[in-house]
């Protein structure tokens, strides 16, 4: 698995490629957001790990570019701790956010969970009951595709999770916590209701489907989020 590293701190980007190294990754690693663009139509990464406060074009802005063109998870390494940057981060596309300092172990337990993720919805076998086709909504498990109204919709991996998840189990409440569970693969925690709801708002921004009266992703206050048959 082939894994973008991108911090303008050679230590904080060393490091991260020992670890990564260590687990068999093959690492792409800049220190500059220009570098790292230049290089994405010559490798093909699975993941991507960005710094956000870079010079030239900073983390967020290279996220955007990144979610131009490719859907592989992006992971925010940072030192910005504020949940208004971590807000903004998850809505131009990224999957996790850590904070520096990190924990080695935690940071390769993060990068694993994602490809993990990615991998499976992309190698899911199509034997298994792999589409979902209801109200001009249609969502792929095999080839990780979404199409609202015959028009394909790019999603994340964890906007992608999150709609399966809700699809599969449409016309049923799922709580904010097993939503949260089944896609992070992670113990849930109050404060993770916020990550939660930041990739619903984004999911119903991509079907522009209104967040006062929605059509599909409708919330049930205080519970979760259905999908109605």
């Amino acid at each position: 698995m082939n894994v973008l590293v991108v911090d303008d701190e050679k230590e904080i980007a060393d490091l991260m490629e020992i670890y990564l190294r260590n687990e068999h990754y093959v690492v792409y690693k800049y220190y500059s957001s220009e570098e790292a663009l230049a290089s994405l139509e010559e490798n093909n990464i699975d993941l991507a790990v960005l710094d956000i406060m870079m010079p030239g074009i900073d983390g967020f802005s290279l996220c955007e570019k990144i979610r131009e063109t490719y859907q592989f998870p992006i992971i925010f390494v940072t030192a910005k701790v504020e949940d208004v940057d971590k807000i903004q981060g998850l809505m131009l596309g990224a999957d996790d956010y850590i904070t520096k300092p990190f924990q080695p172990l935690e940071f390769v337990a993060r990068v694993k969970a994602q490809l993990r993720r990615y991998k499976e919805y992309n190698q899911k076998s199509l034997k298994n009951e792999n589409k979902i086709d209801f109200r001009n909504l249609v969502i792929n498990h095999a080839t990780h595709e979404f199409y609202l109204n015959d028009q394909k919709i790019n999603l994340t991996p964890t906007e992608f999770s999150i709609l399966w998840c809700l699809c599969s189990n449409r016309g049923k409440v799922v709580t904010t916590e097993d939503l949260f569970m089944e896609v992070w693969k992670e113990k849930y925690y109050e404060a993770d209701n916020n990550t939660v709801m930041v990739h619903i708002r984004h999911l119903r921004e991509k079907m522009k489907d209104c967040s006062r009266n929605p059509k599909y992703i409708k919330t049930v206050w205080g519970v979760g989020y259905k999908i109605e048959k």
